[in-house]
């Protein structure tokens, strides 16, 4: 054999050990970013599940403004029906998820803030652990939310690194879209009274 085939071999083999390796790396932060986004889905999940019950205790505890409760309602069906696959976390499919999403925390925050019209509703013990069990969801919501833009920060980071990102695009890695703040979230509400 010659030393220029000799070397090629070599070289080969080389780029075949390094390409398995980047590969099995980007399918394992692949995995975590899928395994980080299904505990975003599970929180908002949680929150689209309390939605029924709240609804039923404000109903029942006030004559309340049916189109308030309406909203709600239906914002809730639009947001479990906005739905994404792990694997096409791309920002624009993203954008959608988190509009549906912050159109029922629209609503919500109206249902909440309407509440405050009635003392017996604020005084209900159901209502109120309601409540608390929403505060708490909208708290997971966001460390879901920042423990996924952090896992595809590093897998971001990884897919667009090079030697990595020869091997990513030949496998068909691509980047993840984040979280973002909605539009107008810089800007405080104004509660009136």
């Amino acid at each position: 054999m010659s030393k220029g085939l000799i070397a090629v071999i070599v070289i080969v083999l080389i780029f075949g050990f390094v390409g398995c390796g980047k590969y099995n790396g980007l399918v394992g932060k692949d995995e975590v970013v899928k395994e980080s986004w299904a505990k975003v889905e599970s929180q908002y999940q949680r929150r689209a599940d309390l939605i029924p019950n709240l609804v039923n205790t404000v109903k029942g505890a006030a004559e309340f403004e049916k189109s308030t409760l309406t909203g709600v309602i239906e914002a809730r069906a639009k947001a479990t029906q906005t739905t994404i696959s792990a694997d096409q976390l791309t920002p624009e499919n993203i954008a959608k998820f988190q509009s549906a999403q912050d159109q029922l925390g629209g609503a919500l925050s109206r249902l909440l803030v309407s509440v405050e019209r009635y003392p017996e509703l604020k005084a209900n013990q159901n209502f109120l652990e309601l409540q608390a069990q929403l505060e708490g969801t909208e708290n997971r919501i966001t460390v879901a939310r920042n423990d996924f833009n952090t896992v595809v920060k590093d897998y971001n980071q990884e897919v667009r690194t090079f030697p990595t990102n020869l091997f990513a695009g030949i496998f068909g890695f691509s980047q993840k879209g984040y979280f973002t703040a909605a539009a107008g979230a810089d800007k405080a509400p104004t509660v009136q009274f």
